[in-house]
């Protein structure tokens, strides 16, 4: 599935985020440092009425200009328009030949804000699920797969003959 998928490159408009699926340790680091989250870029391509069409996640080892610059090279087509929130790592969408606008969250929470509702809404069923559905799982051996999975199956969720013969 991500071999096949890998081929299609994001267009458009393009929201674009910075997720991490697991746990903290006991005595362990809290929040972003925990050494048990899976980091990941988490993007959703929304049509001209801002509607969700195809996602796209994948792993990530840090959260640098240079691998974001990397990932979006690889995941969304050059002259794209990309919003992001505040992250620091996310210039390296420009570098990446995308127009780049950030969004900060100036007194509220980035999720209530309805520029990035289809992102949050995707990213919240993604880990939902896999919690729901991967009780006890080693996500760490498995995770791209998993993620592949949940992307290619969202990007075929409204057209059964793409999803049955492959083609877009």
């Amino acid at each position: 599935m991500q071999l096949r998928d890998d081929h299609y490159l994001l267009g458009g408009l393009v929201q674009i985020d910075d997720a991490y699926l697991g746990c903290e340790l006991r005595g362990g680091k809290a929040g972003r440092g925990s050494e048990n989250k899976v980091l990941f870029v988490a993007a959703v391509e929304c049509n001209e009425k801002r509607r969700p069409i195809r996602m796209r996640m994948s792993r990530v080892s840090r959260f640098t200009t240079r691998a974001i610059s990397s990932w979006v090279q690889n995941h969304v087509a050059a002259g794209t328009t990309v919003i992001t929130d505040g992250l620091a790592c996310f210039a390296g969408v420009t570098e990446a030949g995308c127009k780049h606008f950030s969004k900060i969250a100036e007194g509220r929470k980035l999720k209530e804000l309805p520029l990035f509702q289809w992102l949050n809404t995707i990213l919240g069923n993604v880990k939902t699920g896999i919690d729901g559905a991967y009780h006890a799982f080693l996500f760490s051996k498995h995770k791209n797969r998993y993620l592949a999975e949940i992307s290619y199956r969202f990007d075929r969720r409204f057209n059964l003959k793409t999803f049955i013969s492959g083609s877009r």
